[in-house]
């Protein structure tokens, strides 16, 4: 067996996302996102199951840095819910649920954990989605005030800031085969949310950039694919070496 060797540097972790293990979907402020109400729509999601309680984290926080503790986990990366930061997409950050990130960011820097932000895990304010959702421009420019609301109450104590994970889900997903929150089916929806997506993680990232120190991080989670030719002919190993791709997290 070839013996496999990791850089000094590099991080053993674990990472989750705030509609799937927070619960208390209706507590402390939060409001609705797209994935309450996909989740909450009979025929939508398997035994319809939903995010209302899902693993307690809000409740479990301090039971759930232990376990991340005991681990021996080097970093852990969450997501941060829009829609209990900024509650019905307005532009008044919402303490209690700025609280509960500050309270988990300080815990896992308490137990010498690097707390790694994402931004956005596919919750987008369900206020948002009505007036059009990620295929209306004006998203992307919510997604920067919402960024930097994050950015106030968190730029001093983390380093590692993603904005999106796999906006390729969001947007095809979401609004091209519907199987994914929203739930629609419009190819040319799907289109212009795959744009506005690109065009918020530059708007946001820029704006990160000038205001958290140079020691930060960056960056973006794609989840692009590993492509292998079919055959040794000469047109299968062209066609696969030209599209090959992998799974990454661009960074600074």
């Amino acid at each position: 067996m070839t013996d496999i060797r990791f850089p000094a540097d590099f991080l053993f972790g674990a990472a989750t996302a705030a509609y799937q293990i927070e619960g208390a979907a209706r507590e402390d402020g939060r409001t609705a996102s797209i994935w309450d109400t996909f989740s909450h729509t009979p025929g939508r999601v398997v035994e319809g199951h939903t995010g209302d309680v899902a693993c307690d984290h809000y409740h479990r926080l301090p039971a759930d840095l232990d376990l991340i503790g005991d681990l021996g986990l080097q970093a852990y990366r969450f997501s941060v819910s829009w829609p209990r930061v900024l509650p019905n997409a307005g532009s008044t950050p919402n303490r209690a649920g700025l609280d509960f990130y500050r309270r988990l960011v300080d815990g896992l820097l308490e137990r010498g954990v690097e707390p790694w932000l994402t931004l956005y895990h596919w919750d987008l304010p369900q206020e948002l989605e009505d007036a059009g959702g990620w295929p209306v421009r004006d998203t992307a420019e919510r997604f920067t005030e919402y960024a930097l609301a994050v950015h106030d109450a968190l730029g001093d104590r983390v380093n590692r800031w993603t904005t999106f994970n796999e906006p390729w889900c969001s947007a095809f997903l979401g609004y091209g085969s519907g199987v994914h929150a929203p739930g629609r089916t419009e190819p040319e929806s799907a289109l212009k949310a795959a744009h506005h997506l690109n065009l918020a993680h530059g708007r946001a990232i820029g704006v990160l950039r000038s205001v958290l120190p140079d020691t930060a991080q960056t960056s973006i989670t794609l989840n692009l694919h590993q492509i292998r030719p079919v055959s040794s002919s000469a047109a299968d190993t062209t066609a696969g070496s030209s599209g090959s791709r992998r799974e990454v997290a661009t960074s600074r």
